[in-house]
């Protein structure tokens, strides 16, 4: 299984005033710090090294998670450094601590997707980058995703229009090479770097079928939790 990095290093603004001491991935959902939740989901998977991506208040995390020895993880650290580097950014700084293909994952995101699909996926479309998708139709967040017959046409978050009806799941899996080439203190998007590829044909896309969970909004926490509490986990 490739490895995993979580991009956490992000505000969090509109969890504050929650998030003024303590950083997202450490706000209690269904009883435990919310990054307890993904790591159990990761390790179920199959996945067994994760690189968490840090910046405001990346310390905590680091106390409360430790090597990941507690979850049957090998966790490591990559820290922004003196500003927040962007999505894009932070993985780029995060290379060293990662192979040459890797899954990326968002810090508030709780996704049920099988993860050995979507990675066979990957490697079977030769392409640089694939994207999870999810027929949303504008129900759960705004589409940015064309999808026709298995095939990732376009994604544009900025731009727009009628034909897209999905929207991104929230797990990638990315070649190295594809971000190397950045300056290691660069401030870029992620999102930007799948645009560039999807412009060129060269984002492959894999639809996954059941809704994801986010903790980013007080709403979506509050949904997260209910869910989660379901599962009993």
């Amino acid at each position: 299984m490739l490895p995993v990095a979580i991009l956490a290093g992000g505000l969090a603004r509109r969890l504050r005033p929650i998030t003024e001491t303590i950083p997202k991935a450490l706000v209690e959902v269904a009883g435990k710090p919310f990054i307890f939740h993904q790591l159990e989901r990761l390790r179920s998977e199959g996945v067994s090294q994760v690189v968490l991506c840090l910046g405001h208040l990346g310390e905590r995390i680091v106390e409360a998670v430790g090597d990941g020895s507690g979850v049957g993880l090998t966790v490591d650290y990559s820290f922004d450094g003196d500003k927040l580097l962007g999505t894009g950014g932070a993985l780029r700084q995060a290379l060293p601590k990662l192979g040459s293909a890797f899954f990326v994952l968002y810090g508030d995101s709780y996704l049920r997707c099988p993860f050995c699909d979507v990675c066979d996926a990957f490697v079977r479309s030769e392409k640089p980058a694939l994207m999870t998708v999810l027929k949303n139709e504008g129900q759960w967040d705004r589409s940015n995703v064309v999808f026709r017959d298995g095939r990732l046409v376009r994604y544009d978050k900025r731009e727009t229009s009628a034909d897209m009806i999905y929207v991104d799941y929230g797990l990638s899996v990315i070649r190295a090479a594809i971000l190397a080439n950045q300056a290691s203190t660069e401030v870029f998007d992620l999102a930007d770097t799948f645009m560039d590829l999807s412009r060129a044909g060269q984002l492959a896309g894999y639809e996954v079928g059941e809704r994801f969970y986010e903790i980013g909004s007080l709403n979506g926490l509050r949904e997260t939790e209910e869910y989660l509490l379901g599962l009993g986990t």
